[in-house]
């Protein structure tokens, strides 16, 4: 397999775990359900418990020699340099924490494993997993936009990770599109992810279904209990037709189409990624935003403007933080 690596994506619901060769892409991987009950430390156990077991078994096949290390992906701000989380949300109890050394120490003295880690922030792994080994392999600059329960982003400059001076570059669901409309994200208003992550969309359905005079069919698909309405249902329900559902979408990839332009007009960045599991509505977005986007800006802005679906769906973060630690 040559060089090999471990990659890691912490999410608040769920450790996405695997191993990767430099060239041969995803080897195994596997997928537990975080213990955030236990806490910081809790966690960390949990993470080199997962980390050993997929070593033991990769070095039994591969050069121990090979290996290149560990990467890890965690939500909200991280300080790549000093190993630091900030304040991830859905990991209650964190704050600030040294997540890379306490992860170090623990792997030597529970798991007698001595390993480099490397931290960064989850969507930023996953936009150079798409970099190197998906979607944005032909592009020298890119933002990858992850579109789920938030909304997140990842910047990726002359094929390196643009992190900014504090680590929290690329963070576009903080972009502010509406300062004094009524949606809120973290106490900040008109953000878009408070205008497109899943709840807003699901906000959104209810509102435009309750204002047709002719409603919706995607009620069926919820048996009517609109509080189990998703945005699953809402793209079953426009490939069938439904009028509400479709504008719905449209109403969507609008939204994004500007936060994008914003993107363009200050980056000059033309390329984007778009991933995450509400981008599975395909089109249903793309085509909204893409018209968005080129109707936001200047027509000398148009030229090489690209917008395309993520290639390695929710493995982006594995496959990328494996890839930073080959160099």
């Amino acid at each position: 397999m040559s060089r090999w690596a471990i990659g890691i994506d912490l999410g608040g619901t769920a450790i996405k775990a695997g191993v990767v060769g430099k060239e041969s892409g995803l080897v195994t991987d596997r997928r537990v359900f975080t213990d955030t009950a236990s806490g910081p430390g809790g966690i960390v156990v949990q993470l080199a418990g997962i980390i050993a077991a997929l070593y033991r078994e990769a070095s039994s096949t591969s050069k121990p020699e090979d290996f290149a290390g560990v990467g890890l992906g965690a939500p909200g701000a991280v300080d790549a340099e000093r190993g630091v989380l900030c304040y991830p949300p859905n990991l209650p109890g964190w704050g600030i924490f040294p997540l890379r050394d306490e992860l170090q120490k623990c792997l030597m003295e529970k798991e007698q494993l001595a390993m480099q880690v490397i931290i960064d922030n989850d969507a930023n792994m996953a936009a150079f997993g798409e970099a190197v080994y998906g979607a944005g392999q032909e592009f020298r600059d890119f933002l990858m936009v992850t579109l789920g329960t938030g909304v997140g982003g990842g910047i990726v400059l002359n094929r390196k990770l643009y992190r900014g001076a504090h680590g929290t570059a690329g963070e576009v669901g903080f972009m502010i599109l509406d300062f004094e409309g009524p949606t809120l994200h973290a106490g900040i208003r008109g953000t878009l992810e408070s205008l497109i992550g899943k709840k807003a969309i699901v906000a959104l359905a209810r509102q435009m279904i309750d204002a047709s005079p002719s409603g919706s069919s995607v009620g069926k698909l919820c048996n009517n209990d609109y509080t189990r309405l998703s945005p699953r249902h809402l793209e079953y329900a426009a490939h069938e037709g439904d009028e509400v559902s479709l504008a719905v979408w449209e109403r969507v990839g609008s939204i994004l189409g500007v936060g994008l332009a914003n993107v363009t007009a200050l980056m000059d960045i033309r390329k984007f990624v778009i991933g995450g599991g509400i981008s599975a509505a395909g089109d249903l977005i793309f085509v909204p935003a893409l018209k968005q986007l080129r109707n936001s800006m200047l027509p000398s802005m148009h030229e090489s403007l690209e917008l395309v679906p993520a290639f390695l769906g929710n493995k982006a973060g594995i496959y990328g933080a494996a890839a930073l630690c080959f160099g």
